[in-house]
């Protein structure tokens, strides 16, 4: 059995202001904004985990305090403008709900963590009224058992919640916030971004990486997959399979090491083979989320940095090797170009557009989330076998053929894709998936042969 409490986390003598939203801040809430309501919450970026052997209470809160002073995203609103320009307003001062669930004798802290985190996690933000965080706690014991943590993507990215979690987790063990600002260093706030990138240095960024993805977009083919006829059912859904692999994780590291390239560039050359394969097409255009972490000064900032890479391949039929290889170079380049902003690249595709300018098809999207959102613990199956399960349909997504995200697990890798059903119906999901595998496996089996 449990009992609910509310909490609240008194906060005041905080940084204050506000400015321009920054490049990423914008990016996704417009994105958020063109979803359904009921599809909105996954955008959410979340953490949980077990406390063991448990954590005063108090301490929890005092360190959830500490984290609101260090991090001005935490309590920063995005107020709509003129133009569909936001503005982002951070709060000197305010309130933070602590949800808590207090667990009787008998009860297990891990699976009421678990329920309370899955409530959290599937609510909405209203971005302009209320703080971007939203925190649970279960306590026994007289003691924390467990801490959700559940943010608007309008305020982190997946690097940016890591680091969330290893400030929070330090100023719990005590360490205090002038040293951790000090460990962190240099890390600019949402305002100090957004006065980057008004300045000059910040303005000759934005122009070049979008004049580099305006050039690709000109070079790439207009459309990978055959145009769809009239779907079945008009509403249908968009299908979400996950195929679970425990053999891909090595695979990628023994085919990476082989070709000197990242693990991430071994799966988007395997995500980039299939996607010729499946289209007909001899070449591959992919979106690819990028975390753009190369400027200093955001290496350590808790905020949404990430942005959108436009990866050309221009023979994705050639040997499964020589694609790795050159994957990993035009990645490189896609990934420079990443950071810009995607208001103003938006406003001047809609022109070529207008124009009758052909333009390459942006619809297939993949996103390496491996490094960024770490495996919870203790929920490996042990299971050696390659499983696919199709656990959700999401609303449609217009303009989305497919997107495709590598997960991280205890004991395996998981790759998720949505797509739509028109274009790629289930059976096809199924040989893309299982295709990604075979590709990776079987280099993996040559490069150790070698």
């Amino acid at each position: 059995m449990t009992t609910r409490q509310l909490l609240e986390i008194a906060f005041s003598s905080g940084r204050a202001g506000s400015g321009p939203a920054t490049w990423g801040q914008q990016a996704i809430w417009d994105a958020v904004s063109r979803l359904a309501p009921a599809d909105a919450p996954r955008y959410n970026i979340a953490a949980a985990a077990p406390l063991d052997p448990g954590l005063p209470l108090p301490v929890l809160l005092d360190g959830l305090e500490q984290l609101l002073h260090l991090h001005d995203s935490l309590h920063t609103r995005l107020v709509p403008g003129d133009g569909g320009r936001l503005r982002q307003v951070v709060d000197a001062e305010g309130r933070l709900e602590v949800q808590v669930r207090r667990c009787t004798e008998g009860s297990d802290p891990v699976e009421t963590g678990a329920r309370l985190h899955q409530e959290l996690t599937a609510l909405p933000f209203d971005t302009a009224a209320q703080w971007p965080i939203r925190v649970g706690v279960v306590e026994a014991g007289g003691s924390a058992r467990y801490v959700s943590l559940v943010l608007s993507h309008t305020a982190v990215d997946g690097t940016g919640m890591n680091r969330l979690v290893a400030d929070l987790t330090a100023l719990c063990q005590g360490t205090s916030p002038d040293e951790l600002a000090m460990i962190r260093e240099p890390a600019q706030q949402p305002l100090e971004e957004a006065e980057f990138q008004a300045s000059e240095r910040g303005r000759r960024r934005d122009e070049g990486a979008r004049k580099q993805f305006l050039r690709k977009l000109r070079l790439a083919p207009a459309r990978l997959f055959p145009r769809p006829g009239e779907p079945a059912t008009p509403s249908a859904g968009f299908p979400n399979a996950v195929l679970r692999s425990p053999a891909l994780p090595r695979a990628v590291e023994r085919v990476a090491a082989a070709h000197r390239v990242t693990s991430s560039s071994v799966l988007l050359a395997a995500t980039a083979a299939m996607t010729a394969r499946l289209s007909g097409s001899a070449e591959a255009v992919l979106n690819v989320v990028v975390s753009n972490r190369f400027l200093p000064e955001l290496t350590n900032a808790v905020s949404v940095v990430v942005g959108d890479g436009l990866f050309h391949l221009p023979d994705a039929t050639a040997e499964f090797s020589d694609i790795v290889r050159r994957t990993n170079a035009a990645a490189i380049g896609a990934y420079r170009h990443a950071y810009y902003d995607k208001l103003r690249l938006e406003a001047e595709i809609g022109q070529l557009t207008a124009e009758g300018v052909p333009l390459a098809d942006r619809s297939c999207v993949f996103n390496d989330t491996r490094e960024l959102v770490p495996a919870s613990p203790g929920t490996g199956t042990g299971d050696d076998r390659t499983t696919l399960t199709w656990p959700v349909e999401f609303e449609p997504r217009p303009g989305l053929t497919y997107a495709l995200d590598a997960l991280q697990s205890p004991d395996a890798l998981s790759l998720t894709m949505t797509a739509d059903p028109a274009v790629l119906p289930r059976p096809a999901m199924e040989r893309f998936l299982y295709g990604i595998e075979e590709l990776i496996l079987t280099e993996a089996r040559t490069a150790g042969a070698g």
